[in-house]
């Protein structure tokens, strides 16, 4: 018998690419001493013959990819777990250094803050000097600098705070609530989606920056002749006490209210403008649900008590709506007897035709489909007739003219429909004859209050309104644009009549784009010249027609932010330009206040819409996630916009807290 030694050739191939020659095949005898089967096993490798290497077998793709994923993922761990180790251990050893003892004594005091002087026209104390005024040599610093008192803490004075630069001004702030709100996300914390602490930021932390002070009162009066702001605080026995608090530059941002309309019965109704608001409305669903929830309580009472009425289908209204349906889905419905959920109905009652009326018409009515699919009841061209302690009265105008009255079974009345002075500033516009405005102080492009000294008080935000009417300086244009006296205003003197126009009011400037088309308009007698008549007729419907800026958030950040650049400026170039003899200082560092739309947003219920002027968004879960994407990266600090994401979290993962605190 003979063994056969062979070769393949793939394996000759790779054999001769590496070098090693190979032999023919061999024929030679098998030992005897084999068996047959023997024979056709494979021979056993000899000593004196070099073995041909065999090469593993090749690793599966998938398998390539699954071992370097692990590997890739046991980095990412590693490095995800030590990360948060390293994290730990560093904020253990910051709390253990907070924990230390700060020697204080020894703190000078001015004797004027201790003993103020009586002054004013109501002989009233004079604080001339606060306690913290030289408690430091920072602080003495910024004693001889000018006085800003700043009324109010919202989002007007806290863009003011955070514009301001550290050591140009001795800055106050006076407000009765000792934080700021973030006003935009009251309606999740009326229902628990948010905590009300994740919503506030102390204002002395704020005003820190600026080594600024605060006082705990409210602004009251003012003499402005004095520079005087009569403000209430309350004594440590409770009793109100009247001081003065001296200022160079005031500017008043202490928002506004609810407008009533002269309803009947809206003491029984709830507002929603500050955390306690949230709170009180929070206490008042869940005490209806409680209630609602006793064997006790008759099915008539159990849908009273689980009736909602929003009176107000602007922002505000639509969002508590949509969050305290989404509280009965989410949360009644797991932790209530479920006929609790039944019997809930939502109601919302606008005076318009459409929700959101203020948004594109693609977002109302997407708002209004989207509130319809959730069965929440939409009555709209209604108006208000009278809130009662147990029922809401409506009427109704169908389109033929009739109108008819409704009532509501409910327990929960939330009013949000417009806004309204506040007391103080009620006061100033009673102050300075040329305040026409029923809704807020007249400011001018620079935000001066008008009929106020010039360039000492500025109001901001929701408290004011920038003016609108043009006629009421044709007087002024006419003096200007007038070169020959002649009392008639030709086309070049009118051309220039307009930049001054768009310089006094910029809201005006999208109503004289077409120059010349509004020069022959109203030129009646066709004689290339406008008469005073033509011309105040012209002025005052350009003013009709400019719409007011809206009472928003928006507003109230950018004009804040706006004059806190202004008066850096001013405390830079205030020498020289008086040196100069310049006295409108505003004019001269700064021009007027031009408003940037960014767009408008609001949460209808796990979905939100966005209006960006020509640009209108909606959807679902991703827009709710970009709402909130927004209302984060607005957050005043780094240490609200922590809380705000564990209160999201904690809400996806164990839902809302139902406490009744």
């Amino acid at each position: 018998m003979y063994q056969l030694t062979w070769v393949c050739k793939s394996s000759r191939a790779r054999l001769v690419h590496l070098g090693i020659g190979i032999r023919p095949p061999l024929l030679r005898p098998l030992p005897s001493r084999l068996l047959a089967t023997d024979a056709l096993e494979p021979p056993k490798p000899s000593k004196s013959r070099p073995q041909i290497p065999t090469e593993p077998l090749p690793r599966s793709r998938l398998l390539s990819r699954i071992l370097l994923v692990a590997k890739y993922s046991g980095l990412v761990a590693f490095s995800s777990t030590f990360g948060i180790l390293l994290l730990g251990a560093g904020i253990f050893i910051h709390d253990a250094f907070t924990y230390t003892n700060k020697d204080v004594h020894r703190v000078p005091v001015l004797p004027l803050a201790l003993h103020p002087e009586q002054g004013g026209p109501k002989n009233l104390p004079i604080v001339r000097a606060l306690v913290d005024d030289v408690e430091d040599d920072e602080a003495k610093k910024l004693l001889d600098k000018p006085k800003l008192v700043i009324v109010g803490g919202g989002w007007g004075a806290v863009s003011v705070l955070q514009t301001l630069s550290l050591g140009d001004w001795h800055v106050t702030v006076v407000s009765p609530e000792t934080f700021t709100t973030f006003t935009p996300l009251l309606p999740s914390a009326a229902v628990g989606t948010v905590q009300v602490r994740s919503l506030v930021e102390p204002l002395r932390k704020i005003v820190a920056r600026l080594r600024g002070h605060f006082v705990d009162a409210k602004a009251i009066d003012i003499v402005m002749s004095e520079r005087l702001l009569e403000l209430e605080t309350v004594t440590s026995t409770g009793e109100s006490q009247r001081i003065y608090l001296p200022y160079d530059k005031l500017i008043i941002a202490c928002g506004s209210t609810s407008s009533t309309h002269g309803i009947q019965g809206l003491e029984h109704c709830f507002q929603l403008k500050t955390i306690s608001d949230a709170q009180a409305i929070r206490r008042r669903i869940l005490d209806n649900f409680e209630t609602a929830s006793l064997p006790t309580t008759t099915p008539e009472e159990r849908k009273r008590l689980l009736s909602f009425v929003v009176c107000g289908g602007g922002p505000t209204g639509v969002e508590t709506a949509a969050e305290i349906y989404d509280f009965c889905q989410e949360d009644i419905v797991n932790y209530y007897p479920k006929i609790c959920r039944e019997e809930v109905s939502i109601h919302v009652i606008q005076s318009r035709e459409h929700i959101l009326n203020t948004y594109s018409e693609a977002i109302s009515k997407y708002a209004e489909e989207k509130f319809r699919r959730d069965n929440v009841d939409l009555v709209t061209s209604a108006r208000v007739g009278a809130v009662h302690p147990d029922h809401v009265v409506y009427t109704v105008r169908s389109p033929d003219g009739t109108v008819t009255t409704h009532e509501i079974p409910t327990n929960f009345v939330l009013w949000s429909t417009g806004i309204a002075m506040n007391p103080f500033t009620r006061r100033v516009s009673a102050l300075l004859p040329n305040q026409v405005h029923k809704k807020a102080i007249e400011v001018d492009a620079h935000l001066r209050v008008k009929g106020a000294p010039l360039g000492d008080v500025y109001a901001i935000g929701d408290c004011a309104t920038i003016e609108t009417s043009v006629v009421s300086h044709l007087l002024e244009l006419v003096d200007e644009a007038d070169k020959n006296k002649d009392g008639k205003i030709d086309f070049d003197e009118f051309d220039f009549m307009v930049a001054r126009i768009k310089h006094r009011i910029p809201m005006a400037e999208s109503q004289l784009q077409k120059v010349r088309t509004l020069f022959d308009l109203y030129d009646s007698d066709a004689d290339n010249s406008l008469s005073l008549n033509e011309l105040c007729k012209l002025l005052e419907e350009i003013g009709n027609k400019i719409t007011a800026l809206p009472a928003t958030a928006q507003v109230a950040s950018q004009q804040g932010k706006y004059l806190g650049k202004k008066l850096n400026q001013l405390a830079k170039k205030r020498e020289v330009l008086e040196v100069n003899g310049i006295h409108d200082l505003d004019e001269a560092v700064s021009r007027p206040f031009r408003y940037t739309h960014l767009g408008s947003l609001a949460y209808i219920g796990n979905a939100a819409v966005f209006d960006l002027g020509n640009l209108s968004f909606m959807g679902g879960l991703i827009a709710m996630y970009a709402w909130r994407s927004v209302y984060w990266s607005e957050q005043v600090s780094a240490r609200t916009r922590f809380l705000l994401m564990m209160d999201w979290i904690i809400r996806g993962v164990w839902g809302r807290d139902l406490s009744r605190l």
